[in-house]
């Protein structure tokens, strides 16, 4: 049996999605099968879409042109500034992805940018991110962010909060999910047999012995501690600051650390353009790439497409194991 394709989502049309996906289907287009959902006249080159009405007609068009489900935006487009009259559309894509995948009309979802005041200010979109509604449209409790490239995987335990919230948001119960959840998933969809996880401390030195801060002895300690009952190959707490040089890395399959910067930090400095998001826990399979919606360059044909066609890669590889 053929394996449904991956679709793809516009994302911000104001922004460099449109412009990316493109670029992706003529370096992918004899590799894997993947569809776009947005409206074909934002595209960049709109001569080079093959418009479609259902995910299972993208294999024969995409050797001719990048498969487009059609999906109009009600306001015009004006490429580097985000239109909240064109939010809407933006959300229900998001959704009508989703619907795909649960119907297994699609083996997986790649999702391009989103402008968030955009969505917040013409839809009353009120998740933080992409991560949160996909829960949402899921009915999951826990969805985990993973960043991953060849150089590193991390997962941050608390995701978008301000840092002031980190240490109240942060317990014990959050941080096993969390744990939990990623070595699920490096076993299931990473074929990881025995994946080993290094975490973070919270504080500087992982809180060196309580002079910096109680989160180690009180949250993170107990929480490695109970779960390597299990057997599961834990270390931790480490320093941040000493996780992350080459040696480090060879030690562990993925990190788990306490906050948003703690974890994307590394990855970003060690493999800017190859990171890819990959949200864990969700009933199917979600990545996207690790970047915004630069709406500094959209329209100007300069965007680096590398994350969005490591995010349809690792897309495809993943929902091919589901």
């Amino acid at each position: 049996m053929t394996l449904a394709p991956v679709v793809m989502t516009c994302g911000e049309p104001a922004g460099i999605g449109p412009e990316l996906a493109q670029k992706a289907w003529q370096l992918l287009r004899n590799e894997m099968v993947f569809c776009w959902i947005g409206d074909p006249s934002i595209l960049p080159h709109p001569e080079l879409a093959l418009e479609i009405d259902h995910p299972s007609l993208a294999a024969q068009a995409m050797a001719n042109g990048l498969p487009v489900l059609p999906h109009p935006f009600p306001s015009e487009v004006q490429v580097g500034h985000p239109n909240p009259a064109n939010a809407a559309p933006v959300v229900d894509i998001i959704a009508r992805a989703v619907e795909y995948v649960q119907n297994k009309e699609a083996s997986a979802i790649c999702t391009a940018p989103i402008h968030k005041k955009a969505l917040q200010d013409g839809a009353g979109f009120g998740f933080p991110g992409h991560t949160e509604y996909l829960a949402h449209l899921s009915t999951v409790d826990h969805v985990v962010m993973m960043l991953a490239s060849p150089s590193l995987r991390v997962v941050p335990a608390t995701i978008h909060i301000p840092l002031e919230q980190v240490a109240d948001t942060l317990t014990q119960p959050l941080l096993e999910r969390t744990i939990s959840i990623t070595r699920a998933a490096l076993i299931d969809k990473f074929n990881i047999a025995e994946p080993r996880l290094a975490i973070t401390g919270l504080n500087p030195h992982a809180g060196e012995g309580g002079k910096m801060g109680s989160q180690e002895a009180d949250v993170i300690i107990p929480a490695i501690e109970s779960l390597k009952t299990k057997g599961w190959h834990l270390s931790g707490p480490h320093s941040a600051d000493t996780l992350f040089h080459k040696r480090a890395r060879a030690s562990y399959d993925a990190v788990i650390a306490m906050y948003h910067d703690q974890a994307l930090i590394p990855i970003k400095t060690l493999d800017f353009d190859r990171g890819v998001n990959v949200t864990l826990g969700l009933p199917f399979v979600r990545t996207s790439p690790d970047h915004g919606t630069a709406l500094d360059i959209a329209g100007h044909g300069i965007a680096n497409e590398t994350s969005t066609v490591e995010a349809l890669r690792l897309a495809a590889k993943l929902g091919a194991s589901s």
